[in-house]
């Protein structure tokens, strides 16, 4: 008989050789999002081998902090044993169905737990897998509803500007950042643009609730003359994320909510990045007091571990698509709405946060992270350091060219992922980040923008990428 070989796997391939195999394989094979292919030589992609806690771990065992929570998905840390206990579990019982025509316990469970959360004001959850796509079933649902109504001329929405809510065509026509937008902008219609209520906006002598007003009042006399033409208003409540993290009071959110109840217009909350406690309580409309029409989640819902989206609605909203007429049905549907697997991680995640008390608990770590960034800070060329709940940011004065991408490769050779926006640093480090690990994000941090901003840079004409 021949001799066979066997070759080892992929996996333990690149185990095998290092870094430096993962990084050429994937920059033959791998589109890599929010890249800029010319620089994957210059910045070539970090090779992750496990996780542990706030860490990530290369094939060469180099540890980094994991300062983006991985795109702001992670909540409790890489492989954690509860999450990955009840993953497991679940793989035994079975890991996905289809949710039209079945149902199964995750899926309603996790519908149930979250509506509670809203003290049932948002009664009902459509389930999708990513963020853009629960901003398009927002929208269309806002649409279709008023259509139901018999006011099928409210077709158009506003949206603030440097707002950010994807990249699917449906989810750019209310984005207003160039660098994703502009090159698609012959596919897409346009939506109103509001003011940003961004505090950074401030003129002399006004404060941050100043701006959160004059925003408000651009957004009324916008309503006043369109609102028989317009279906909902879209925010990202307490923090414009992609933007460069523009925070904003709170009282803009009440006067949002007063003028979309006064002419007729839904409200729509895209929490995809703020939402699951990211700005201090599970949701960021909870700290105005006020609830949208609709509440998009993605990202941190199933702790970093699994796609997962949704959108709540108010039960009035459900009920106006109840009808015998087919026309008057949502008809939207993904294949791997609901998924089983991804549910039971987003229950296990939820049990986190009452077990360990973490909103609590996060209160002190974001206390500490920003006593000793101000502290370190000061008399550093920055400005705006800013915080709302787990999300601390602050703007570099005079960044230079390819800012973001010089700074993160810094940080990488100081022991962190970090991946700045423009001239924005921002730090948004998973729950679990014990005091000693705060401190090692904050003197990383530190050394990182002394090291960029020592060096002087040669790349004439580079201009500077938003990495998020």
């Amino acid at each position: 008989m021949p001799s066979t070989t066997v070759l080892p796997s992929p996996s333990s391939t690149s185990s095998a050789q290092g870094n430096a195999a993962l990084q050429q394989r994937s920059r033959r094979h791998v589109w890599h999002p929010c890249t800029q292919s010319i620089r994957l030589d210059a910045v070539p992609p970090l090779p992750i081998a496990r996780g542990e806690g706030a860490w990530l771990i290369d094939h060469e065992g180099h540890r980094y902090l994991d300062a983006t929570s991985s795109w702001w998905v992670n909540l409790f840390g890489h492989a954690h044993p509860a999450i990955n206990a009840a993953l497991k579990e679940q793989l035994d019982t079975f890991a996905h169905v289809m949710l039209a025509g079945c149902t199964h316990a995750p899926a309603v469970e996790l519908a149930e737990r979250l509506s509670a959360l809203t003290g049932h004001a948002l009664g009902h959850c459509f389930y999708a897998s990513d963020g853009a796509s629960a901003v398009e079933i927002a929208l269309k649902m806002s649409f279709h509803a008023w259509r139901n109504a018999g006011r099928g001329g409210k077709r158009r929405f506003v949206a603030l500007k440097q707002g950010y809510h994807g990249e699917t065509l449906g989810a750019l026509h209310v984005t207003d950042v160039p660098v994703f937008r502009d090159a698609y902008a012959p596919l897409l219609a346009n939506a109103h643009l509001v003011a940003s209520p961004d505090a950074r906006n401030a003129q002399p002598g006004e404060d941050a609730i100043a701006v959160a007003c004059r925003a408000a009042g651009e957004l009324e006399a916008l309503l006043a003359e369109q609102h028989d033409s317009i279906a909902a208003v879209i925010v990202e409540p307490l923090v414009q994320c992609a933007t460069g993290m523009a925070m904003h009071d709170l009282v803009y959110l009440r006067l949002v909510r007063a003028l979309c109840d006064r002419y007729g217009v839904h409200l729509i909350a895209d929490e995809i990045a703020v939402g699951c406690g990211r700005t201090g309580t599970f949701f960021a409309c909870e700290q105005a007091g006020i609830w949208p029409d609709f509440l998009c989640l993605s990202k941190g819902i199933s702790g970093g571990y699994l796609p997962l989206a949704l959108v709540m609605a108010r039960d009035a909203i459900y009920e106006s698509f109840v009808d015998d007429d087919v026309a008057r049905s949502f008809l939207h549907s993904h294949s791997y709405t609901g998924n089983a697997l991804a549910c039971r991680a987003a229950l296990a995640t939820l049990d986190l946060f009452e077990r360990e008390d973490a909103l609590r608990r996060n209160r002190d770590r974001a206390d500490r992270l920003l006593q000793r960034l101000r502290e370190g800070l000061a008399g550093q060329p920055v400005d705006h350091l800013r915080q709302r709940g787990m999300i601390t940011a602050f703007d570099v004065r005079a960044p230079g060219p390819r800012f973001a991408e010089r700074f993160h490769l810094a940080a990488r050779a100081n022991g962190l992922l970090m991946r700045p926006i423009g001239a924005t640093v921002y730090l948004m480090p998973p729950y679990v980040i014990d005091d000693g690990e705060i401190d090692r994000l904050v003197d990383g941090t530190l050394a990182t923008l002394a090291d960029v901003l020592a060096a002087h840079s040669t790349e004439e004409g580079a201009c500077d990428v938003a990495l998020a």
